[in-house]
């Protein structure tokens, strides 16, 4: 039987493994940071209606400019920074800041980074991330043939001016990711890093904001630095929030000239006209969509609080989970949350597991779970690496 290993496989591809998160058919799944809501009714309805009605022309190509989504698109982040801003007045209503030409969209945010690291990135180019961060950046970047540079973050995960400045300058890559909220710890970069980062390259910065709609009062969206700055773009998902993710959209902005290199690498037709349906329907109910937002973040809220009084370490979080550090045996503390129908995710920090906030009733179950562990094996919480 032919294996991998005696097919002409590209050699900068051999021995790595992909991406992947366990599947297990289980009570109580918080271990891929998807929203625990279902999709709300008057979002389904929309939908159903929105694909009957495209349903007689599907023997058609696809809008390939996806025309009515990128303005959705853009009138949502727009929305979005006039929250940060206050209350917009006329004048900002009509002169928004996010233009649909600045705009693009993917299958999936992932889709969204490989088109951006297969047109700045690729042979002979170089990315560069902090670590620990989203597993997919580093395989994005070596999926195009680019070399991929990690930096890692200080012991309380963040990063400094002084810090992004240096890594930057001393390795000189064509793509810097700053991910903020940062997957899988939590916490947020503040845009003054982001800033400085943005100075000290010549090359694309990318500010992957997933997490976003979840973080607290004092989180500000680099959609704010935009503004003259071309090589600086933006990435948002629709999969967490927007409790969207089995529809696959993801987005971002930038500069139209940004935008222009990303056309060239993308598929023809790349987003279907099923895809841009559903995606339109459910930004014409944006706050349906989101009304999980503050349920998930108070839940968020409860297993910190819960977490902290059985002693565990953990970091404080701007995202829909939280990572919680002091586990003598990460892996045998998830495999004993699993024998009782609890699936969170081991992501490889020392010492450390995630969990993703869930519904009431699946926060509950973690914590009386993770009691009755603790009160049978009292060291699980030890003087484990951090």
């Amino acid at each position: 039987m032919t294996s991998l290993g005696s097919l002409p496989l590209r050699d900068d591809l051999r021995g790595r493994s992909p991406y992947g998160a366990p599947v297990i058919d289980v009570p109580v799944r918080l271990n891929v940071n998807e929203n625990a809501f279902d999709v709300p009714a008057d979002v389904t309805a929309a939908l159903q209606e929105r694909i009957a009605a495209i349903s007689a022309t599907l023997n058609r190509y696809p809008d390939r400019e996806f025309t009515e989504l990128r303005t959705l698109l853009a009138g949502y982040l727009n929305s979005v920074l006039h929250r940060e801003g206050g209350a917009p007045d006329a004048q900002a209503l009509a002169s928004p800041s996010i233009e649909p030409d600045m705009i693009w969209a993917a299958n999936g945010s992932n889709e969204v980074l490989f088109h951006i690291l297969q047109a700045y990135a690729g042979p002979g180019r170089s990315a560069l991330g902090f670590g620990p961060s989203y597993s997919m950046h580093p395989l994005i970047a070596q999926s195009t043939g680019a070399e991929w540079i990690e930096v890692p973050r200080g012991a309380d995960f963040s990063i400094t001016v002084d810090q992004a400045v240096e890594a930057v300058r001393t390795h000189s890559p064509d793509v810097v990711f700053v991910c903020t909220p940062n997957n899988p710890t939590g916490n947020s970069t503040p845009l003054d890093v982001i800033e400085a980062v943005y100075d000290a390259t010549d090359g694309i910065v990318i500010v992957d904001e997933a997490y976003a709609e979840f973080a607290g009062p004092d989180f500000r969206t680099a959609l704010n630095l935009l503004p003259g700055r071309p090589r600086l773009i933006v990435s948002r998902t629709m999969s967490k929030a927007f409790a969207f993710a089995g529809a696959r959209l993801g987005y971002a902005a930038a500069a139209p000239e940004l935008v222009d290199g990303l056309r060239l690498v993308r598929m023809p037709y790349h987003l279907s006209s099923l895809t841009q349906a559903a995606a339109e329907a459910a930004l014409a109910h944006p706050d349906s969509l989101l009304a999980g937002v503050e349920e998930l973040s108070h839940q968020r809220d409860r297993m910190v609080s819960g977490l902290r009084g059985y002693g565990f370490d953990v970091v404080a979080s701007d995202a829909n989970f939280v990572l919680f550090r002091g586990v003598a045996d990460p892996t045998l503390l998830w495999t004993r949350l699993v024998e009782k129908g609890i699936l969170v995710r081991d992501v490889g920090i020392a010492g450390s597991l995630r969990v993703n906030a869930g519904t009431d009733g699946e926060t509950t179950a973690f914590l009386a779970a993770l009691d009755e562990i603790l009160s049978t094996h009292p060291d699980t919480l030890g003087r484990s690496p951090q």
